[in-house]
């Protein structure tokens, strides 16, 4: 028991778990899983991703989850299959069968009707989703039985790829900004065909710069050692891949940390990750406005040497 008790003490870990999550496993049971696993403090995830869905799931630790919301803002990319021809009460695979009607389309009209919806799109939420109405999610009213009236709210979906299609199975790429529901998607490209449509299922296969492909399963994590599973953690920087890099000096890094604004010689920039003198001292992020750094998330000192440290080889 005492032996069991020490396994179980929790300890500060940071950086950023690219998890691919399983399917039947809602973020926050795949958040908790990977937290024991690592025995971490602090633990978030940066958006939720349905129980039917599959993929990338990135998780913060420690000093990273400062800056899950940019997680949950990156833009995102699916692989989804279409089952064509059956709508169900849920808009997936786990409703039950509302209509059925036959499967007569060609490629081409598949081709128009995803064109139709690439661009800047009204949608409106699914009433099985993780959306809040009065502090609980739609999903809740939606297996109580109630409906809730939902505002279609605008969505940008920038590219829709015909992965494979064979009678009524269609297979698209997706790629979109945050807050598109592919599960509505997925009907309301049923409804254009003039068939009906429910997602059959979803995988994630990238978050911002992130890709599924890094990613690693809950039984690959815990396979290995604990050294061998700290090793696979990206910096807390990883969500801000793709943001302009800003380096300063000591004294101005010691005024960034305390939250003081400095002038800049830069262009005006509404996101930039800035780092300190010492290789890889990760401080914060930050927007430039009026030829001033001006701070938005920063890390403690301590934090930016427990990052420091981490990133050192053993």
């Amino acid at each position: 028991m005492n032996r069991e008790r020490v396994r179980n003490v929790r300890r500060p870990v940071h950086g950023v778990l690219l998890l691919d999550k399983p399917a039947g496993l809602s973020s926050n049971d795949a958040l908790q899983k990977a937290k024991r696993l690592y025995r971490a403090e602090k633990a978030g995830h940066t958006g939720t991703l349905d129980p039917l869905a599959t993929g990338l799931l990135p998780l913060c630790f420690g000093a990273a989850t400062k800056f899950s919301q940019q997680g949950l803002d990156a833009d995102k990319a699916y692989r989804a299959t279409l089952s064509l021809g059956r709508t169900t009460t849920t808009g997936d695979a786990e409703g039950e069968l509302l209509c059925e009607r036959p499967v007569n389309i060609t490629r081409e009209q598949i081709e128009r009707a995803c064109a139709a919806f690439t661009g800047v799109i009204a949608q409106t939420p699914p009433m099985h989703s993780a959306l809040k109405h009065e502090g609980r999610a739609l999903y809740d009213y939606a297996r109580a039985g109630i409906a809730i009236e939902r505002a279609p709210r605008e969505v940008r979906i920038d590219a829709i790829e015909i992965v494979e299609w064979c009678g009524d199975r269609l297979v698209l790429d997706v790629r979109c900004g945050k807050g598109t529901y592919i599960r509505s998607l997925a009907e309301d490209l049923g409804e254009a065909l003039a068939c009906g449509a429910h997602l059959a299922g979803l995988r994630r296969t990238a978050s911002g710069t992130l890709r599924v492909e890094d990613a690693h399963t809950l039984d690959a994590l815990a396979a290995l050692t604990e050294g061998e599973r700290d090793a696979l953690l990206a910096p807390a920087d990883a969500l801000l891949a793709g943001w302009p890099r800003l380096q300063l000096d000591a004294g101005d890094a010691g005024r960034f940390l305390s939250g003081l604004r400095r002038r800049i010689d830069a262009d005006d920039a509404p996101r930039v990750r800035v780092y300190g003198p010492q290789r890889g001292a990760f401080l914060g992020s930050a927007h430039i406005a009026g030829g001033e750094l001006i701070a938005d998330r920063l890390l403690s000192p301590p934090e930016v040497q427990a990052l420091l440290a981490a990133a050192q080889p053993a």
